[in-house]
């Protein structure tokens, strides 16, 4: 149904216009009309029409004025202006308020019919966009509570995967890189800094997830996780890197007014442990602030920043830096390892020029916890003894130089270390898969198999197979079967059959289409062309 307003001052105009639409389009659309530019815009607003015919010459409000009254209410409305006045001023306003077409009088029944199938085609198109679009929110909907699940499991749980975080960013539209985390705990009493019942209210309160998420979008703009056991973990994202007092005071006020909506509605003690702003990557850190705040105080809001929890820092300490430089030990970085090494030792020199055993300590301090890391990226065997000399060379140093080159040195091999082992321990695997493959292609080989004879998941040696080799397990082992059974062909005149069963293949029609499939021809005319 189609709800068409006619407009004009000539009641014949308006007949004219009614019979054109009645007699081809019947009962699809609804007409109303009107002969005054006031009773125009009055009846637009009650009518609500899909479509307008306006003339421009009418009494008290002219046509381009009217139109201005009604877009303000109804700005999807399409305008069809019919006017004796050919005008070029007239065609351009009318035309730049979204008029679909100008008219001129008189007008034959062909132009009416041609603009006004023009103007329901777009109708009809604009309803398709906004069906497809509610059909897509209704979808989105539905996985919207899984996606921001997986992006809070990936800041909090998985190191290295900066990759997977900001697929989950886009999905999200997460334009900010800092944020901070609340938990959000549930129970039934409050004791002192615990809630009781955790495990029965948080079974309790799982088939009300939904609703409960709902009720945390009143009060918080934030990504919302599952519910683990009896606590919610959310992500607010955040501006800028440091809250102030005021931004920290009307964050505890949103959470206490949420709090009071959830226990009104759920039925359940609720607290809200507050971590603080950190880079996305360090959201874990902010997790554990969260959680330390809800141990160390009993109130139902609990801030980290109001709190003895987590370590400060001088005003002036390049924590940034700090974090960074560990990053790329752990990322197996070396040049951007060293790049930060120099800069977090040159802040140490120009900041505490007469603190030279201080620098000593926090050298000898970063390059433990580095190699620790190092250590524990695997691969690597850890003696007892191996850095007996550290100490009384560091205590040597006499100057910042030497001691410079040694901090910058030892913080770039640990990220070397990190990275060789890695890379060995990949090469070495897929070294002996391959040597594998190649001595027993004639078997009964999968990745499953091999997979558990290396106690590997196949998931993870299916994807270090291919990035390593740059094609799947399958088909590798599918070229060495081809390769060997091509050498054969070459070089002896066994029977086909049996050279299907010394490749690795029992079903000799199946060998043949993998054959035709790898090389471009059948086995036997594989061997007739080397034959000629």
């Amino acid at each position: 149904m189609y709800k068409i307003l006619l407009a004009d001052d000539e009641g014949i105009v308006i007949d004219s216009l009614k019979m054109i639409i009645q007699k081809n389009y019947g009962a699809q659309c609804d007409i109303e009309s009107a002969k005054t530019g006031r009773s125009v815009v009055e009846m637009a607003e009650m009518f609500r029409p899909d479509i307008i015919f306006m003339d421009i010459q009418m009494p008290g409000i002219n046509g381009i004025e009217a139109m201005k009254e009604i877009r303000k209410t109804n700005p999807k409305v399409v305008f069809i202006v019919v006017s004796a006045y050919d005008k070029f001023d007239y065609a351009r306003e009318a035309l730049n308020l979204g008029a679909l077409d100008y008219i001129n009088k008189p007008f034959d029944r062909r132009t009416i019919l041609d603009v006004l199938s023009r103007a329901m085609a777009g109708l009809d198109q604009e309803k398709r966009i906004r069906s497809k679009s509610l059909e897509i929110r209704e979808k989105m909907e539905t996985v919207q509570p899984l996606i921001e699940n997986g992006f809070v499991y990936s800041i909090l749980f998985q190191d290295n995967f900066a990759e997977e975080t900001e697929n989950y960013k886009n999905l999200l539209d997460i334009k900010v890189n800092y944020g901070f985390m609340e938990v959000v705990e549930f129970g039934s009493e409050e004791e002192g800094k615990k809630l009781t019942n955790a495990v029965g209210t948080g079974i309790r309160l799982q088939k009300q997830y939904i609703n409960i998420r709902e009720t945390i979008r009143e009060f918080q703009d934030c990504i919302t996780g599952s519910m683990m056991g009896n606590k919610i973990m959310l992500f607010v994202p955040a501006d800028v890197p440091k809250s102030d007092y005021n931004d920290r005071t009307d964050r505890i006020e949103k959470c206490r007014a949420m709090i009071d909506r959830l226990q009104e509605r759920f039925e359940a003690e609720v607290r809200v442990g507050v971590g603080r702003i950190k880079p996305i990557a360090k959201m874990a850190d902010s997790y554990r602030e969260a959680l330390e705040a809800l141990n160390v105080a009993p109130s139902r809001v609990a801030h980290a920043e109001d709190l003895p929890v987590g370590c400060s820092y001088d005003s002036d300490y390049p924590i940034e830096v700090e974090n960074a430089l560990f990053d790329a030990v752990g990322n197996g970085n070396r040049d951007l390892a060293a790049e930060k090494a120099e800069q977090f030792f040159g802040w140490m020199e120009e900041s505490y020029p007469d603190h030279l055993m201080d620098v000593r300590l926090k050298s000898l301090e970063f390059v433990l916890l580095a190699e620790k890391k190092a250590y524990e990226s695997g691969g690597q065997t850890y003696h007892f003894t191996s850095r007996t000399d550290y100490l009384p060379t560091v205590m040597g140093f006499g100057d910042f130089s030497d001691l410079r080159h040694w901090f910058v040195v030892h913080m770039s091999q640990a990220a070397m270390d990190v990275a060789t082992k890695k890379d060995e321990t990949s090469d070495d695997l897929i070294s002996r898969v391959r040597s594998r493959i190649d001595l027993e292609y004639s078997g009964e080989l999968s990745l499953d198999l091999i997979s558990r004879d290396e106690n590997v998941s196949s998931y993870y040696l299916s994807r270090l197979f291919k990035e390593e080799m740059g094609e799947n397990f399958m088909e590798y082992l599918t070229g060495v079967r081809i390769n060997k059974a091509k050498e054969l062909m070459n070089n002896t005149d066994r029977p086909m059959k049996e050279i299907c069963v010394s490749v690795g293949y029992s079903d000799p029609n199946y060998f043949s289409r993998i054959f035709k499939k790898t090389t471009g021809m059948t086995p036997t005319e594989y061997r007739e062309d080397r034959l000629r």
